[in-house]
């Protein structure tokens, strides 16, 4: 089935539409959805089997540069934020041109077997030979068949307060990095923090470049960039072009400032990215008790209509030892840790890792409709509550109307009075029982 070309999709279920549905693809587009129709099976169909069709995952923050790192040389034994920035100064003196084309090959191969069919990596432009930068340019254009990748050129030691940061983020861009990065809340003063921001800001409209701030990733009450950020993105009129990820010591605010704040980020339109596996783990570390979960106001944003999704932040690295870039699993923590555990809230959250990604990213040509590029996926389950309850693999994967990635279905038995399959749904089906 893998690289097979596909005219029609039958037996499909999609999000919000009772029923089945055939989808007929032609020259890489999407040209009719409709009712599935009795009769023959065309020629170059795929049988969705019943499953739920959706736009293809986004991975909208994660750092390929540092993914696959965790343990080498040695691993980060406390968890911490810290540690992990040591143990990665370690590895960092190791780093390569090929090693770092290696490593996240071998992430975007996961990504791509996950559904995952566009991705947003940062990568750390604090290096006066911009060694990871240049092997991520490759990179994009090597994976570009199979993965829209963008680039943020991110300055991790700060823009301000590392030497020569403003060229080297400027010499980034010129080179090709998509967006550009800062780190104010790391900057050596508020002064600073607040400096590079504009220095980012000129730089994006320079080159015509998206923007992706990590912003206020502390515990800090104080540190308050995001409102430096949406007021340069109101000013300037980029919002949409605009994202602050983590901004995590939102979580610690108080309301009277959150509401005015709030108010701000509905008119300047920029879109937030929050990290449920990284952020929940690395915050709070100064906390005794009570702790704090350290997310960003997810559920908030949500209902006030300001964009917001879902991302991994890292992969297998000093930062964070787990993961094999399956966005379900962030999905899954993001749904538990920001209280979204009402029904259509669940149902819902598949638009965590595709729509409201997709938006960040500012792609144009996304979504399953008529006249969309014919990339999506199939996922084993009746809508997005069962994807997520049961955590199902991406059985198939098409791209511009070509299948590049499937999982065959695992069967599980158990073996009591009789054989029995089980599929961890509410009601087995006859034929599972022997």
């Amino acid at each position: 089935m893998l690289n097979q070309t596909v005219k029609h999709i039958f037996n499909a279920r999609l999000p919000d539409r009772d029923g089945l549905w055939r989808i007929d693809i032609d020259n890489q587009r999407i040209t009719a959805i409709m009712p599935q129709p009795e009769g023959e099976v065309l020629p170059e169909s795929l049988d969705a089997e019943g499953g739920l069709v959706t736009a293809p995952f986004v991975e909208p923050h994660i750092h390929l540069d540092t993914t696959q790192t965790a343990g080498e040389p040695a691993w980060n034994q406390s968890g911490t934020l810290f540690e992990g920035i040591e143990r990665w100064a370690e590895r960092k003196a190791l780093l390569t041109h090929d090693d770092v084309k290696t490593r996240a090959w071998q992430t975007l191969k996961w990504q791509i077997a996950n559904g995952i069919q566009h991705v947003r990596t940062h990568v750390d432009v604090s290096d006066a030979t911009l060694t990871a930068l240049k092997a991520m340019l490759e990179v994009k254009q090597e994976v570009a068949p199979w993965v829209d990748l963008q680039i943020v050129a991110f300055p991790q030691e700060g823009i301000m307060s590392y030497p020569n940061g403003e060229a080297l983020l400027e010499e980034a861009l010129r080179l090709g990095a998509d967006v550009a990065g800062a780190i104010p809340h790391f900057e050596f003063t508020r002064e600073y923090g607040v400096e590079s921001l504009h220095k980012t800001f000129a730089l994006a409209q320079k080159y015509d470049r998206l923007i992706d701030v990590h912003c206020d990733e502390i515990d800090d009450e104080q540190s308050r960039f995001v409102e430096t950020v949406a007021a340069l993105a109101h000013r300037e009129g980029m919002g949409a072009r605009v994202t602050a990820s983590h901004t995590t010591a939102m979580h610690s605010y108080n309301g009277a400032y959150t509401s005015r704040l709030f108010r701000l980020l509905r008119m300047s339109g920029i879109n937030f990215v929050a990290n449920p596996l990284v952020n929940i783990h690395l915050q709070g570390r100064f906390d005794t008790y009570p702790k704090r979960r350290g997310i960003t106001r997810v559920k908030e944003m949500l209902a006030a209509d300001i964009n917001v999704c879902f991302g991994h932040d890292d992969v297998f690295d000093p930062w964070y030892p787990l993961g094999t870039a399956n966005m379900l699993q962030v999905l899954h923590m993001g749904l538990h840790v920001c209280q979204l555990m009402g029904y259509g809230q669940i149902n819902d959250g598949l638009k965590l890792i595709t729509e409201y990604s997709a938006r960040t990213l500012n792609l144009q040509d996304y979504g399953v409709a008529e006249g969309k590029r014919a990339s999506l996926l199939i996922l084993p389950a009746e809508n997005g509550f069962d994807a997520v309850r049961r955590q199902v693999p991406v059985r198939y994967s098409v791209r511009d109307g070509r299948v590049i990635a499937e999982t065959q279905p695992a069967v599980t038995q158990i073996h009591l009075d009789k054989p029995e399959t089980i599929r961890y749904s509410r009601t087995p089906r006859t034929e599972d029982q022997a």
